[in-house]
């Protein structure tokens, strides 16, 4: 807790690839797993979204 209520308060910095995990503690990495997972899904339903336009758009111009 800031000592002053005017002191900015730190942010935590997102999960950077090859970062130094040793000052992290457990409940830190387990916080970026659950991130990074998070993240996992996110890309994955984009991958999806695209194939389902990529297939709709291919159906199309195999009928003309």
């Amino acid at each position: 807790m800031a000592i002053f209520d005017d002191e900015p308060k730190k942010k935590a910095r997102p999960h950077e690839i090859g970062q130094d995990l040793s000052l992290l503690s457990v409940g830190e990495l387990t916080e970026r797993i659950g991130i990074l997972r998070d993240e996992i899904t996110r890309l994955e339903n984009e991958i999806k979204a695209k194939d389902s336009t990529k297939s709709a758009a291919e159906a199309l111009f195999r009928r003309g």
